[in-house]
């Protein structure tokens, strides 16, 4: 699809049916859609936590900030050799969080973003689209940040698009497009907030709260 046809509320139709975008690569100027036979989901009470990653969330290496860089955010996960993330997507996404509907979870250290995620949200449904680490498990420990917000902010579903052996390993899993659209109108059907949860203080306060609400 060229860029001139696609909108903010377009891109919102299609995630409500089941697709997302991407580009070849960020020189190519066309979109085309995706709706894969098979769906990678992170079951929300289901995100595994590493001894290894306790031990580093425990540490508070890094501070937590939500929505201060979505820009940012976007630009760390099309920093890489190959993406699909092309200047449409980006300008796209960016629209989207100046609407309230694409939000960034950030992963700081001092005044250096170095990781982070960010995604749709739609009803009690949460699109994963991308992330990035600039340094060791920034990506994991923005992971566990952003289930216990999408916990708290009473979301039903977290979409990972495709399931990856790194996300595998997080807890994710594999569910047919059916159980995958059922899901999902079940999620579209009620609402939730991104952007109310607080986040815990620190990261024995993430690791105990989740412990209490398992």
């Amino acid at each position: 699809m060229t860029a001139d046809r696609l909108t903010p509320r377009v891109l919102l139709n299609a995630y409500a049916a089941g697709i997302f975008p991407m580009a070849e690569s960020r020189e190519d100027p066309e979109v085309f859609w995706v709706r894969p036979r098979r769906r990678g989901i992170f079951p929300l009470d289901g995100f595994h936590i590493s001894k290894s990653l306790a031990r580093h969330i425990r540490r508070d290496p890094f501070t937590i900030r939500i929505d201060t860089d979505f820009a940012g955010v976007v630009a760390g996960c099309a920093a890489r050799d190959e993406t699909w993330i092309n200047g449409t997507i980006f300008a796209l996404y960016r629209e989207l969080h100046a609407m309230g509907h694409a939000h960034s979870l950030e992963v700081w250290e001092g005044d250096t973003l170095v990781g982070g995620v960010y995604g749709v949200t739609l009803g009690a449904a949460f699109f994963g689209e991308s992330m990035f680490s600039r340094r060791t498990d920034a990506s994991k420990i923005a992971l566990a940040y952003l289930v216990d917000r999408l916990r708290a902010g009473g979301f039903q579903l977290f979409d990972a698009q495709f399931l990856t052996p790194h996300l595998q390993s997080l807890g994710a899993i594999e569910i047919g497009r059916d159980a995958y659209m059922w899901q999902l109108g079940a999620a579209l059907a009620r609402q939730a907030d991104f952007t109310a949860p607080r986040t815990p203080a620190s990261g024995q306060a993430l690791l105990q709260r989740r412990t209490q609400t398992s």
